[in-house]
């Protein structure tokens, strides 16, 4: 009866924790382990930069190809993120089909290659669903790093949605960093604080 029970508070945490579909961590941990990252960066002085991902025409394939095509995309992409990210990068399921990675101790500079190496890789993976080939999959991503582009998980957070935002008005696929003129000064710092 306690091996049950204990079986049983293991499904609960891990299903409070991770997206049932993809098995990545959920939003929730994504917002805790953000902060976590963040409070970490701060002391020993280092960066931390936020991957918001995001599927190009991922419509496409549930209203081409059924929930099911769709649902077999995510869980694919899941595994690419899963194999191409460090063991200490935080993937998640950010909602429907984008993603979220932080990335201790990255630049934004060693983030945008491999972001950019990411969505090389997965352009060459080919999926199938019921005999068929899905058409390639596409990224667009915006980044973010800590300190330069700001300080709190909001901050870094609204700043790489509106990179990813860019990146899908420039014609998708693609990764977009903030312009060398969007650092939060030392004013805007102490003003969210």
């Amino acid at each position: 009866m306690a091996l049950a029970s204990l079986r049983l508070r293991e499904t609960l945490r891990e299903q409070s924790i991770r997206d049932p579909l993809t098995g990545l961590f959920n939003r929730r941990i994504m917002q805790e382990s953000l902060n976590r990252e963040l409070h970490r960066a701060r002391r020993k002085q280092h960066p931390v930069t936020v991957a918001l991902i995001d599927l190009d025409h991922f419509k496409r394939f549930n209203d081409t190809w059924g929930h099911d095509a769709g649902d077999l995309v995510l869980k694919t992409i899941a595994q690419v993120f899963r194999s191409h990210f460090r063991a200490e990068d935080v993937i998640c399921r950010y909602g429907g089909e984008e993603f979220s990675v932080i990335l201790p101790e990255a630049s934004i500079e060693d983030a945008a290659k491999r972001a950019d190496a990411l969505r090389h890789e997965l352009v060459k993976v080919r999926i199938r669903h019921l005999e068929h080939a899905l058409d390639p999959v596409t990224l667009s991503i915006g980044l973010a790093a800590f300190p330069q582009h700001g300080t709190t998980a909001e901050q870094l957070l609204r700043k790489a949605d509106e990179c990813l935002y860019e990146s899908k008005a420039g014609g998708r696929d693609r990764v977009t960093v903030p312009h060398v003129n969007e650092i939060v000064t030392e004013r805007e710092v102490s003003t969210t604080r």
